[in-house]
């Protein structure tokens, strides 16, 4: 058992509720690889922000668990050299079974999602409930689900979205105990996120998704007042990444994303954590296909790596700056 503190990472309790109060949202990047993680680190560094490190089980296969539990010490190490006081948590995404949030939980990691989504009602209370009561004997926080967000993500697969119930918020709170809830309010996973026939265009003809279910957060925000929401599936699918992407032989076919004046709208609720993984996929990938494109002789990795490194970097600071609201509240 090693314990979160042991690595130098926080829990995610006292980031939510100076959230909640301040009006912004922890923005929580996913990773597997060490350039996502210098970018992500070291972009919040420079704009102040606390910030999650997100693995999902996809990742954490692909990484090594042992190796990432020294990438997150190696983060910590990053920011003391630094001389910077930035909090993060490391958080297990989309956990869908109580041994791999245990596991994650005694190789230190600060919080875990307990994903039961794609059970019934009562299966996903007692197996959230299950998670809830063993975290919290370590001191770990939990975030659960209630609803379905469409789209993929790693091993996450779900044909169609289901609206979180409002009516069900109170009731899964109290029985389970747990810290946060991911709701779907029509955000989902992936880089097309809505389908163009559900979209109209503007003047640019550029894609223009329907709004997100406000009415859904609201109404779970007067039912658990003061409690902890978290939006999944919240890239903005930058529209320069997927051209530079296209430009360069990729093939992007019509995908979009949630505008950023949603997601500042959403920050400024009870939504106190929203997940960026689809935007800094997109970042990365349109810098490496520029590299090979303009040099096809080049084959030392540092040469696309370190530019797409750069490129996430960017796109995390502007992120935490102008969409999310968390930079400077380190």
């Amino acid at each position: 058992m090693i314990h979160y503190k042991e690595l130098g990472l926080v829990s995610t309790k006292e980031m939510f509720a100076k959230a909640m109060a301040g009006k912004y949202a922890i923005p929580a990047y996913n990773f597997n690889n060490m350039e996502q993680l210098q970018a992500i680190v070291l972009g919040c560094i420079e704009s102040q922000s606390p910030f999650i490190l997100q693995v999902s089980s996809g990742a954490r296969k692909y990484a090594n668990a042992t190796l990432l539990r020294y990438m997150a010490m190696g983060a910590a190490a990053m920011i003391k050299d630094a001389k910077s006081n930035v909090p993060f948590a490391l958080h297990l995404d989309h956990g869908d079974t109580f041994d791999l949030c245990k596991n994650c939980i005694e190789s230190g990691f600060s919080s875990v999602m307990i994903d039961g989504s794609h059970h019934s009602y009562d299966e996903n209370v007692r197996l959230t409930k299950q998670v809830v009561e063993f975290a919290h004997s370590h001191g770990v926080t939990v975030e659960g689900e209630l609803g379905v967000l469409a789209g993929i993500e790693d091993d996450v697969v779900a044909a169609k979205s289901i609206y979180t119930q409002p009516e069900q918020v109170e009731d899964f709170v109290k029985k389970t105990g747990v810290d946060s809830l991911a709701i779907s309010i029509g955000t989902s996973h992936g880089a097309t996120k809505f389908k163009p026939e559900q979209c109209t265009r503007n003047e640019k003809g550029i894609l223009v998704p329907p709004e997100l279910r406000f009415d859904i957060l609201e109404e779970c925000e007067r039912r658990i007042p003061g409690f902890p929401i978290v939006l999944h599936g919240a890239s903005s699918v930058v529209p320069e990444y997927v051209e530079t992407i296209n430009k360069y032989g990729g093939k992007l076919k019509d995908a979009v994303g949630i505008p950023e004046e949603q997601l500042r709208r959403a920050a400024r609720s009870a939504v106190c954590k929203i997940n960026i993984d689809s935007d800094g996929r997109l970042a990365m990938t349109g810098a490496i296909r520029k590299v090979f494109a303009e040099n096809p002789s080049e084959f030392d990795p540092r040469k696309y790596l370190g530019p797409a490194r750069d490129e996430l970097k960017k796109l995390i600071m502007y992120k935490n700056r102008e969409v999310l609201g968390s930079a400077g509240k380190a």
